[in-house]
């Protein structure tokens, strides 16, 4: 049992690090690839905003995704990285995924798309707190 919590604390950050990264930079990737096709989903979601308040929304959602993504993947920075997001996703999380008052069968996969970020969050104030560890290019411990 040793060995195995050993190489969990030598390992896991790592581990942790690139399997929480990827979802942001794939999304980021994806946003930029269908630029128009997101912006129309946020403009649906938020049809008072003028659209060019909306475009310019959309690039900090990726600027947020990809660039904080990367960061937390490579370890730099890190515990700002993880910051801009946990940040980031408390109005994303309430605006893209508020399930409470829908239709039953739209309710369900907004309740788990709400509740994984609020797991996400987490993750973010994990590393806000203990910083990348292992293998990252700034090893930014207190």
């Amino acid at each position: 049992m040793k060995q195995a919590c050993k190489w969990a604390q030598h390992y896991g950050p790592l581990i942790g690090r690139l399997l929480l990264a990827n979802l942001f930079v794939v999304s980021g990737f994806k946003k930029i690839t269908g630029f128009a096709y997101m912006a129309s989903v946020m403009g649906g979601k938020m049809p008072s905003l003028d659209p060019n308040l909306i475009k310019l929304m959309l690039v900090v959602t990726i600027a947020v995704e990809l660039g904080g993504g990367l960061m937390v993947l490579i370890g730099w920075q890190a515990r700002w990285a993880a910051t801009a997001i946990l940040l980031w996703m408390i109005p994303v999380t309430y605006v893209f995924h508020a399930y409470w008052g829908l239709p039953p069968d739209q309710m369900q996969v907004q309740f788990i798309q709400f509740h994984k970020n609020m797991a996400i969050m987490g993750a973010m104030l994990y590393i806000i707190a203990n910083g990348s560890g292992p293998f990252s290019l700034g090893r930014d411990n207190c």
